[in-house]
């Protein structure tokens, strides 16, 4: 099963990431340009595997720029708050 096709993998595997990054030096601003980055790439050329997947690729698709970067920060907040728990 891959991390993408359950949307509680796909949080877990994306918070290790983040933990990862954090750990080695990455700064915010390079994290959240990578989170627009994966957001990016995702919308284009994975199929969503869930409905949570579908909701993000739906408002990633309605987005411009500036609020697809919303939705990358957003996301990584997400992973930031679960971690926490």
């Amino acid at each position: 099963m891959s991390v993408i096709d359950n949307f509680e993998s796909w949080k877990d595997f994306l918070g290790d990431r983040l933990n990862e990054a954090q750990s080695n030096g990455i700064s915010n601003q390079a994290i959240s340009e990578l989170a627009y980055d994966i957001g990016d790439y995702l919308s284009t050329e994975i199929q969503a595997k869930n409905d949570q997947e579908q909701i993000l690729r739906d408002l990633w698709n309605a987005a411009d720029a500036k609020e697809q970067h919303a939705i990358a920060n957003i996301m990584v907040k997400l992973v930031q708050n679960e971690a926490s728990k």
